[in-house]
């Protein structure tokens, strides 16, 4: 799983869930001119108060998860190190110099808060690009 991805996974746990595949009706007939069933619409996308969440983690307020990309990724129980932030940064397509990590971790925080915005998150606008 890329590093983004178990970011999504630990604040959207819940994405990580498979649907469960919908068992065949026993009932309906097996007549081929028989119209189809109309398709299940798409499960509604629960939004997830990031702030909140993260304030409630244990060992929150020890940590500037709000500016720090390190300190984000230890909350949550990730690798913070410089090549693990150097692979986040390429998943994210980073275009500048890696080798520069005050910049890099700045951009990536922010990075991370938007994506995390974009897929459902309630991220306040002062943590997002």
């Amino acid at each position: 799983m890329s590093i983004f991805g178990s970011i999504l996974s630990k604040i959207f746990p819940s994405a990580n869930a498979a649907p469960a595949p919908a068992a065949p009706d026993a009932a309906a007939p097996a007549d081929a001119s028989a119209a189809p069933a109309a398709a299940a619409p798409p499960p509604a996308i629960t939004v997830v108060d990031v702030e909140a969440l993260l304030d409630g983690m244990p060992g929150a307020s020890s940590l500037n998860w709000r500016t720090s990309i390190v300190d984000l990724m230890k909350l949550l129980g990730l690798d913070s190190s410089l090549d693990a932030r150097k692979q986040l940064a390429a998943e994210l397509s980073y275009g500048a110099d890696t080798s520069d990590s005050a910049k890099m971790n700045i951009w990536l925080h922010r990075q991370v808060m938007t994506k995390l915005a974009a897929n459902g998150g309630k991220v306040p606008a002062e943590l997002r690009d």
